[in-house]
C-alpha cells in the first residue's frame, strides 16, 4: 500500500475498526470516572478518613507518579506483545483495585489503593491509543482518537455521580459498584477485542529488528520534534491536573456551593464541553490535513492559545455564570491536543514504538502534573488562593502552545529535506 493510499484510507462506518474505538471508549470512561469520583467525594471521605489538603493532594499525586513512571514500560509491553491483552489485563486489575478502594478505612490504605490504581491504569492509555492508530492509519486518525477521548470525558463528566452516591449512601458504595461493572466488562472484552492486522512494512521491521526498550528510547529522543512535543505534553499535565483536581473545591469555596452543586459545575457542565471540543479538534485536524499535512500539530497549538483567556476569566470574576463560561471556553479548546497527540506522535516517531513513545509522554505529563497537584495542596495549606494557581496554569499553557509551534516548525523543515538515497518507485 502506498503512502497516498494510507493517508486517504477511511474505514467503513460500521467496520470493526470503529467498533474497537467504541469498546475502548467505555474502558477509558471507567478509568477516568474513578479519577474524578475521589475529587468530588472529598468532603464525604474526610468525614471517615481525616486528612490535610496536602495529604488529599498526595492521593492524586501518588497515583499520577506511579502511573507516569510505569507508562513507558507499559507502552513497551504493548509494542512488543499484544495490545489488546494488555488493555484487558489493565481493566481487570483496575476493577479489582476499585473494589478494594471501597474497603479502605485509613489514610494509609487509601494511599496504597491509589498507588495500585496507578499500576493498573498505566497499561491502558498507551496500548489503547496505539491500537486505535493501528486500525485508523489515515484520514480518520484524529477523529478516531478524539472519539476515544470523548469516552474519557464522558467518564469524567459523570464524576458527580460519586458525590451523589456518597451523600445518599457512602463514598465506599460507588467504588464497589464500578469495580463490579469493570470485572464484567473485562470478561466481555476478552472474547471481543482483537489486534489490528500489521502492515507489511511494520511486520518486516519487527521481524528484522525486534522490539527493544532501550532502542526505542534512543530513537525517540533523537527526534527534536518528539522532544518538543514531549515538553509541551509534560507541562500541560500541570495545567490539566491542577484545574481538574481543584476545580470542585474552587466552586465550593468561591460561591459557597454544596458538594453536589460544585460537582455538577466542575464535571457535569465542564466535561461535556471537553467532549464536544475533542471531537471538534479531531474533525478539524483531519479536514485541515487535506491542505496541510502537519495540521494535526498546529490545531492543538491554536486550541491552547484560545483556552488561556478562559482560565483568566473564570478564575477572576465573582459572577457564577461568567466563571462557568470562562472554564467552558477552556474545556472546549484545551482538548484539541488530546485528539491529536497520538497522531502527532505517529508523524514524529518510529511507528514501531508508538505505545512506548506515548508512555514516555504520560511519564512526563503525570510526574510533572503530580508535582503540580501536591504543590497546590501545600500552597492551599499556606493559604494561597486557587485563583492565583489557575492564573499561573494559564501562563504555562501559553508556553505549551509555543512548544507545539516549534514542533510544527521542526517537522515542516524535516519534511522538506530530500532523501539521500530515495527508493526507486516501481
Amino acid at each position: 500500500m502506498s503512502s497516498n493510499e494510507v493517508s486517504d484510507f477511511k474505514p467503513k462506518l460500521f467496520s470493526y475498526a470503529w467498533l474497537v474505538v467504541l469498546m475502548l471508549c467505555l474502558v477509558g470512561g471507567l478509568n477516568y470516572l474513578d479519577r474524578m469520583m475521589i475529587t468530588t467525594m472529598r468532603l464525604s471521605i474526610l468525614k471517615t478518613i481525616p486528612m490535610t489538603d496536602a495529604q488529599f493532594g498526595l492521593l492524586t499525586s501518588t497515583f499520577l507518579w506511579i502511573y507516569g513512571l510505569l507508562s513507558p514500560f507499559a507502552g513497551y509491553l504493548a509494542d512488543k506483545f499484544n495490545r489488546s491483552r494488555v488493555i484487558i489485563g489493565s481493566l481487570f486489575i483496575w476493577s479489582v483495585v476499585t473494589w478494594l478502594t471501597s474497603r479502605a478505612t485509613t489514610y494509609e490504605e487509601l494511599l496504597v489503593t491509589r498507588a495500585l490504581m496507578g499500576i493498573s491504569e498505566a497499561c491502558y492509555i498507551p496500548a489503547a491509543v496505539a491500537l486505535i492508530v493501528d486500525y485508523h492509519k489515515g484520514a480518520t486518525k484524529s477523529l478516531a482518537t478524539g472519539i476515544h477521548m470523548a469516552g474519557v470525558y464522558v467518564g469524567q463528566s459523570l464524576g458527580f455521580i460519586g458525590a451523589w452516591l456518597a451523600e445518599n449512601n457512602s463514598w465506599n458504595y460507588a467504588f464497589t459498584v464500578f469495580g463490579s461493572i469493570g470485572i464484567g466488562y473485562a470478561i466481555v472484552l476478552f472474547f471481543s477485542l482483537k489486534e489490528a492486522p500489521k502492515t507489511e512494512e511494520v511486520s518486516l521491521q519487527g521481524k528484522a529488528d525486534g522490539i527493544s526498550f532501550g532502542d526505542a528510547v534512543k530513537k525517540l529522543f533523537k527526534e527534536p520534534a518528539y522532544v518538543m512535543a514531549l515538553a509541551a505534553w509534560g507541562l500541560l499535565g500541570v495545567v490539566s491536573w491542577i484545574i481538574t483536581g481543584w476545580l470542585p473545591t474552587f466552586y465550593q469555596e468561591k460561591f459557597n456551593l454544596t458538594q453536589t452543586q460544585a460537582g455538577v459545575y466542575s464535571t457535569g457542565y465542564f466535561f461535556p464541553a471537553m467532549l464536544v471540543g475533542v471531537l471538534s479538534g479531531g474533525a478539524i485536524a483531519d479536514f485541515w490535513t487535506k491542505f496541510n499535512p502537519k495540521a494535526r500539530i498546529i490545531v492543538p497549538a491554536i486550541g491552547l492559545v484560545l483556552a488561556t483567556p478562559g482560565i483568566f476569566l473564570g478564575s477572576q470574576t465573582s459572577v457564577l455564570w461568567i466563571t462557568i463560561a470562562g472554564f467552558l471556553l477552556y474545556a472546549f479548546t484545551r482538548p484539541f491536543i488530546d485528539a491529536n497527540m497520538m497522531p502527532i506522535l505517529s508523524m514524529v516517531a518510529d511507528r514501531k514504538y508508538l505505545a512506548t513513545g506515548y508512555g514516555i509522554l504520560n511519564l512526563f505529563s503525570c510526574v510533572i502534573g503530580g508535582v503540580g497537584i501536591y504543590a497546590g495542596g501545600v500552597l492551599r495549606d499556606a493559604h494561597v488562593n486557587l485563583s492565583f494557581m489557575f492564573q499561573v496554569a494559564a501562563v504555562v499553557m501559553l508556553l505549551c502552545a509555543f512548544l507545539l509551534y516549534r514542533t510544527y516548525q521542526i517537522s515542516m523543515r524535516k519534511s522538506k529535506i530530500p532523501q539521500i538515497n530515495p527508493e526507486p518507485v516501481n
